[in-house]
């Protein structure tokens, strides 16, 4: 379905509803700049790196997209999808079972829910939405979940300290849903109801959060204007991560 939840005016913060999970991959596809091609190259890079049987748990998995590719790539992967939506969960589910997927899809409140030592934690533009008073316990919490060569892969929207380029990210990024088919009062409507439910935080801070939860190292390995993806390794430092 065609996203159009913020064509009329709207009278409440943003919330991973009935009307969101319904137009969530379409959603996603067109404000995520870059989305797809993301999550194909985080498929593609813990397909390749982890071990066999390894575990994976993604938070916030919304309509487990990420993780139904994985399973496609990788069957032998312990896949866990956990998200507080029931809307989006049952779509997951609904999919899952469709392609006959092995997934352990939980609704469960992310910063709560013990789901034991992992391989791999993904976190797919949802640290963002966790208030920042609780961010930096809840890294630390995904820190202490992982194996000694676990890995935590995340992607956020991101501020720029710089004031004025900030404020030119944003025009750049505006032009971009504009170009998605957006209209200019869609735009300022989910962003009104966005006010004070997604707040970002700079690259720097966001690699300063793993630096504090004990993570030995943090690379950026996509960006595109104000949005990135990070992958924090626990304790080893690979020199390469792709191979070039």
């Amino acid at each position: 379905m065609k996203d159009e939840v913020f064509k009329n005016t709207i009278h409440k913060q943003f919330e991973f509803d009935e009307s969101v999970a319904s137009v969530f991959d379409d959603m996603v596809s067109r404000s995520v700049p870059f989305y797809k091609q993301t999550q194909e190259l985080i498929v593609s890079f813990l397909s390749k790196r982890l071990e066999h049987s390894a575990k994976v748990v993604d938070l916030g998995c919304s309509t487990a997209t990420t993780l139904l590719e994985l399973y496609r790539l990788r069957p032998d992967l312990e896949l866990i999808g956990l998200d507080s939506s029931s809307a989006m969960l049952q779509r997951a589910k609904n999919r899952a079972n469709g392609y006959g997927a092995r997934l352990n899809l939980i609704e469960a409140d992310i910063l709560e829910y013990d789901y034991g030592k992992a391989d791999a934690v993904l976190l797919n533009y949802t640290l963002q939405f966790i208030r920042p008073i609780k961010r930096d316990e809840f890294v630390k919490k995904i820190f202490a979940s992982l194996e000694c060569s676990g890995l935590f892969v995340f992607s956020e929207k991101l501020v720029y300290d710089d004031k004025k380029l900030d404020l030119e990210m944003i025009n750049i990024y505006q032009e971009y849903k504009e170009a998605q088919g957006y209209s200019k009062f869609e735009i300022a409507q989910k962003r009104q109801a966005l006010e004070n439910v997604l707040i970002p935080y700079s690259e720097s801070e966001n690699k300063e959060l793993c630096k504090n939860a004990g993570f030995s190292s943090v690379e950026t390995f996509f960006k595109w204007a104000n949005f990135a993806s990070f992958i924090a390794f626990k304790y080893s430092t690979p020199k390469m991560l792709f191979g070039f």
